[in-house]
């Protein structure tokens, strides 16, 4: 649960297109497992109402999403237990977005890494504020790309860009060289992203445009991609050189319960390794 009483995702209507909002500033809108939930509920619902025909996924200020909260989602277990529980989270959250039935437009406000980059090019569209970046530090994690981006995000950056961000260089290109890159189609400034996008969804309802993928992907690929990925990225989450690395970050940020979660796991995986 968030620190107050508010809802983790604030929903609002307006002419037939649901803004969502995440509402976890404290924590920068940050994955956690608590968010995550909240997000696939305010998605469902989005995509039963009658009376929403578009929807806007944005955050609430400084950042659009600090992304998966890792010390979070793994916890001790039983070895093929804990692996399929990271491969049924990881795609369930990339399918949510995969299967959302409706156009959606992501409105990048601030700063998004991780796998709120890679759920946004799943979507209809992305307009960002002037102010936002985007990060996907895979490489720097140990873990392989996901949500799709081993596939999506070559055709849809081409292989330099794509590379520069999925790779060791681990490139986190602001508003206009996202834009100048493909990666989103809009920039706009910070003070008016919501009515540009709103402009954008209400557009789209006039049109009657229907959900789309980017660059010519298919609802089927991408469902085939992501369950692929998601057993590449369970498997390397198990592996010493992730546990290792998130031990030591996590130690670093004076996370001490998390990171001794993943010295545990580090230093009994000769063990329960042969149990996968």
């Amino acid at each position: 649960m968030s620190s107050t009483s508010a809802p983790l995702v604030l929903s609002t209507t307006r002419n037939q297109v649901t803004t969502l909002t995440m509402n976890l500033p404290a924590r920068l809108n940050g994955w956690t497992m608590e968010m995550i939930a909240a997000l696939q509920a305010a998605l469902a619902r989005a995509a039963t109402d009658e009376g929403t025909r578009a929807v806007i996924l944005t955050g609430s200020d400084p950042y659009y999403s600090a992304g998966v909260n890792l010390g979070a989602a793994i916890q001790l277990g039983h070895p093929r237990a804990l692996r399929a529980m990271i491969i049924e989270h990881n795609q369930s959250l990339f399918d949510a977005f995969i299967n959302f039935p409706k156009p959606i437009l992501i409105a990048a406000n601030g700063p998004a890494i991780g796998a709120c980059v890679t759920t946004a090019t799943l979507c209809d569209g992305i307009i960002a504020s002037e102010r936002a970046t985007f990060s996907t530090p895979f490489a720097a994690l140990g873990v392989p790309p996901e949500g799709c981006s081993s596939v999506h995000f070559p055709r849809l950056l081409g292989d330099t860009a794509s590379t520069r961000m999925l790779g060791k260089e681990g490139w986190k290109p602001t508003a206009e060289e996202a834009l100048s890159v493909g990666l989103v189609q809009w920039v706009v400034p910070h003070a008016a992203l919501l009515t540009e996008a709103q402009k954008i969804a209400e557009g789209w309802v006039q049109a009657g445009t229907p959900r789309t993928y980017r660059a010519g992907a298919t609802r089927e690929e991408l469902l085939a991609v992501n369950a692929r990925e998601s057993v590449q990225v369970a498997d390397a989450f198990l592996s010493t050189p992730f546990l290792d690395g998130q031990f030591r970050f996590l130690w670093s940020k004076k996370k001490r319960g998390p990171a001794l979660t993943f010295l545990a796991l580090r230093l009994t995986r000769p063990a329960w390794s042969r149990l996968l």
